[in-house]
């Protein structure tokens, strides 16, 4: 055989051997189980371990009784091969009638009968199992962390804030029936444990929510994001805003829908401060649902929202029924908008539609504010809008106080409407 040969490798002797199992391991790494020195696998078919899981130190077992059936894996065979001649038999007629009569008397207020089932031996490791979950619960209990007979998250950790809820969501049963959840403030995943909550953050690479950042002046940021590209992260969002609306139905079908995500940035993320959703292709344009922390945040949303509405050169509406604290954020911010315009206003009769073309808010919302803060007034035929300089003055005098400090610059705004709408 030539040196060609060989180095072509067409001499069996010099092809490359398959590697085994445990040599694709790093032999630098070692079994954290103390005194353990890696060798021997649980399941017997490997020479080295490198985890907790495959150690049989751990397991209280030697490398040399993993390589052979242990007495009770023998056994376990055993019950299992009694367990199917059982399962084959089936039950008797007299066990059938006992079990139906069972569950027609109780119902599913108690455990079916499990006796003659299956196996004595799977039953005891069945009720064992049981046994130290039901332990397990009772510490929790005991620390405060499960609520009786509710199934409702009591409160939320949320970045550097725990929240006190208000109404239930639908999180799965397992999260629903702890009295507190946590949740990572920029993906929103969320978590049975302060402990799991630490892992997570450790390896969390999220700083902002996703999609696209329309808005940005100072520290304050919104980004648009589509229900349909990013449908787990609006998912935890609606289950997260059901918290805190009662009346808020949108929990899973987020396809249709754009979230608008408003965040305050600091040195370590930009951090959820509110946000509201709609439907792009909606006529007029609807806010379908808001939800925001206090501390001027609602109103800026609001004017975000109309801000949108004006862009697109539409009349923009609250979907309703609106709860009562979404009536009371939305009357405010109509109401500023009212005194505004005519603070401002020079000419001489002040037209509804002009109003609602100029600040995208619907006239129905228009009349009804005009109504509550009676500025509107029927006579001879006609409904005038009455200038009342004492509410101006007032409004003016806060707005001066207040400063613009949480206010919207329509000159920030980097968006333009999606398509079709």
């Amino acid at each position: 055989m030539t040196k060609d040969q060989k180095d072509s490798g067409s001499d069996p002797s010099h092809r490359p051997k398959r590697r085994r199992f445990h040599e694709s391991y790093n032999f630098n790494m070692k079994c954290p189980t103390p005194g353990c020195n890696s060798l021997g696998h649980l399941t017997g078919k490997h020479e080295r371990h490198f985890s907790i899981s495959g150690c049989p130190l751990y397991h209280n077992l030697s490398a040399d009784e993993c390589k052979a059936p242990t007495a009770r894996q023998v056994r376990y065979k055993e019950k299992v091969q009694e367990m199917r001649k059982r399962r084959d038999v089936g039950l008797t007629k007299e066990q059938k009638e006992k079990y139906m009569e069972h569950r027609q008397t109780h119902g599913t207020s108690r455990e079916p009968l499990l006796e003659n089932i299956t196996s004595e031996y799977d039953l005891e490791l069945f009720r064992k199992a049981q046994a130290r979950a039901s332990e397990d619960l009772e510490k929790l209990r005991m620390q405060g962390q499960i609520t009786e007979g509710s199934n409702m998250i009591k409160t939320i950790v949320f970045g550097r804030f725990e929240l006190d809820t208000w109404y239930h969501s639908p999180y799965p049963e397992e999260y629903a029936r702890l009295g507190r959840l946590y949740v990572c403030e920029f993906c929103l995943k969320y978590m049975k444990s302060q402990t799991i909550l630490r892992r997570h953050m450790a390896k969390c690479v999220w700083k902002h929510p996703p999609g696209d950042e329309v808005y940005r002046k100072g520290a304050i940021s919104v980004f648009e994001v589509d229900g349909k590209k990013n449908k787990i992260y609006c998912q935890n969002l609606c289950l997260l805003a059901k918290l805190f609306l009662d009346h808020k139905t949108l929990y899973y079908d987020v396809e249709p829908f754009l979230f608008y995500v408003m965040t305050e940035a600091d040195n370590t993320g930009c951090h959820l401060v509110g946000y509201f959703s709609k439907v792009s292709f909606q006529k007029p344009q609807s806010t379908s649902c808001i939800l925001y922390m206090r501390q001027g945040y609602g109103k800026m949303l609001i004017d975000f929202s109309y801000l949108l509405s004006k862009v697109e050169e539409k009349v923009g509406s609250p979907e309703r029924p609106l709860s009562d604290l979404g009536l009371i954020s939305y009357r405010s911010y109509w109401k500023e908008v009212l005194l505004r315009y005519m603070y401002n206003f020079q000419g001489k009769e002040i037209s509804i539609k002009e109003i609602s073309q100029e600040t995208a808010v619907n006239p129905v919302d228009i009349v009804s504010t005009l109504q509550s803060l009676q500025m509107l007034k029927y006579w001879k035929g006609k409904h005038l809008v009455l200038k009342r300089q004492d509410l101006i003055d007032e409004w003016k005098a806060k707005e001066t106080k207040r400063g613009t400090n949480k206010t919207i610059d329509p000159g920030s705004l980097k968006w333009t409407p999606p398509k079709g709408t």
